[in-house]
């Protein structure tokens, strides 16, 4: 497994709309991951988009998580960024460090972009936790549900 950043890797564009659609999107929202990582090309610092790959079943490395860096997560703390955004590894590769791979190379480019502090909010009781982050409060999505809110203050 390796984590490839979308930018770098062009070639994984439609693959990777794709890919993040059929694990994030609704009906409705297709359109905003369409749109959100055909545009982060862009020399910005957000949003940025990564791959985990398997890069030993195939010739061409397949598909097997996904991972973000990104203004804002539906959340009102409108305040805070950047946040860690639609982390997902494939059932079959849990538990053999992939999310650590993602979380560790998204906190990584989180810092180089010159970000102090990294947020995300989730609904999951006590996985971030073992990636460093710390429970800081409860905020609100614009369809009326409330999330967890994480930190992970990042090295300078």
């Amino acid at each position: 497994m390796k984590v490839i950043h979308l930018r770098e890797h062009p070639e994984y564009l439609q693959e990777a709309i794709a890919y993040f659609q059929s694990k994030w999107a609704s009906p409705a929202s297709m359109k905003v991951y369409e749109d959100s990582l055909t545009h982060s090309f862009a020399d910005t610092d957000l949003p940025q988009w990564f791959l985990l790959v398997d890069n030993q079943a195939a010739a061409v490395p397949s598909i097997i998580g996904c991972g973000g860096l990104i203004t804002n997560d539906f959340i009102s703390r409108m305040d805070l960024m950047p946040w860690l955004r639609a982390l997902y590894v494939d059932p079959h590769y849990r538990r053999q460090g992939g999310a650590r791979l993602l979380i560790d190379t998204i906190k990584q480019s989180a810092a180089t972009a010159g970000f102090s502090t990294l947020y995300l909010c989730t609904d999951l009781v006590s996985f971030y936790e073992k990636f460093g982050f710390e429970l800081m409060g409860t905020g609100y999505h614009p369809w009326g549900e409330e999330s967890m809110i994480y930190r992970y203050p990042l090295q300078k």
